[in-house]
């Protein structure tokens, strides 16, 4: 177990040498990712941050960097605007990056939301939106970001997906319908959990493939971030439902804003995961081969505990991996 005391205790240690020098943020225009970019810009260190959103974001979003820009005036917050539910611009994205910086110390995904209560919609690529959104285009990211985040092996770079790390079950990944295309099996909380299998299985790859580096997928557990209300339609019973019940029911049991952003800062930095990072005293995580004060892929719940659900993991990498990676190298291969 990590009590909050001991989460704050450790990123009360970052500074200029411990906090990430260079990072990105895709989807930190609202939710898990905004609170965490203002936990890190919070403690002060220098650090250069590329804040990748939308357009239409970005009129909301220039008073929050500039308040970042006046809470530690030595941290530099980048505005990168793409459409990243696009996989083309997902690339355009990471090219733009790639072109200004050698290393990279942080990627922190956090983009899309639950299609709960929406049709199927696709992107012009083809690919349904909030698929896109919750997987294709995090793996685009971190593929083309991966040189940069393996460029200074002695402090390994770090991949943070957050989804539900440690929910995964055999049963939820759908290995004959990777794309959710077939009447009934893109439905709400369905997609959801085949799209959190399909991270783990992904990052489960990577991590095997490139043992320099930290990955954590992460359960973020109820956390009021409003992104509810994006997987409803207007003027529908379902919208009623959300606004009326769902909503304030998520913002009573949810957790406090400062307490989750202060967990996925630890998550970000700790030693904890994999050995190095802000020193850390106590347990060491478990990644989903069972082991500890190694690098590969934690998966770790809204409590900052890894929950590495080894069984799952052993029946995927023997029975399915291969297949979920060939399918979505098929998918991503025209996007390099």
């Amino acid at each position: 177990m990590v009590s909050h005391s001991e989460i704050l205790a450790s990123n009360a240690l970052l500074n200029d040498a411990t906090a990430p020098r260079v990072a990105v943020f895709v989807g930190a225009t609202s939710g898990i990712g905004k609170l965490t970019l203002h936990a890190l810009v919070a403690t002060g260190a220098s650090t250069r941050i590329y804040l990748v959103g939308r357009q239409s974001s970005f009129e909301r979003t220039k008073p929050f960097i500039d308040e970042l820009h006046a809470l530690n005036p030595r941290a530099t917050i980048i505005w990168t605007e793409g459409e990243y539910s696009l996989l083309s611009e997902t690339r355009r994205i990471c090219n733009e990056i790639l072109a200004k910086e050698q290393r990279i110390d942080l990627l922190f995904l956090t983009a899309g939301y639950a299609p709960m209560f929406t049709d199927r919609v696709e992107t012009e690529e083809g690919i349904e939106i909030t698929q896109s959104l919750a997987y294709y285009s995090r793996i685009l990211f971190v593929l083309h970001l991966l040189p940069a985040l393996k460029a200074k092996a002695e402090v390994p770079g770090r991949v943070i997906t957050v989804l539900g790390g440690g929910l995964e079950r055999v049963s939820a990944l759908h290995l004959d319908d990777i794309d959710l295309k077939r009447p009934g099996n893109f439905a709400g909380a369905k997609a959801q959990a085949h799209y959190l299998c399909l991270n783990s299985v992904a990052l489960d790859k990577l991590a095997e493939e490139n043992p320099d580096l930290v990955f954590v997928h992460a359960w973020p557990g109820w956390v009021n971030t409003g992104n509810v209300n994006r997987g409803v339609k207007e003027g529908t019973v379902w919208a009623w439902f959300v606004r009326w019940f769902l909503g304030p029911l998520i913002g009573l049991v949810s957790i406090r804003d400062e307490v989750a952003a202060q967990r996925y800062l630890f998550e970000a930095t700790s030693a904890c995961f994999g050995g190095a990072g802000v020193e850390w005293k106590g347990q060491p995580g478990v990644n989903v081969k069972g082991e500890e004060g190694r690098n590969g892929l934690f998966l770790v719940n809204f409590r900052a505990n890894c929950t590495p659900n080894l069984k799952v993991m052993s029946v995927w990498r023997e029975k399915a991996r291969e297949g979920v990676w060939e399918h979505t190298m098929g998918v991503l291969r025209p996007y390099f």
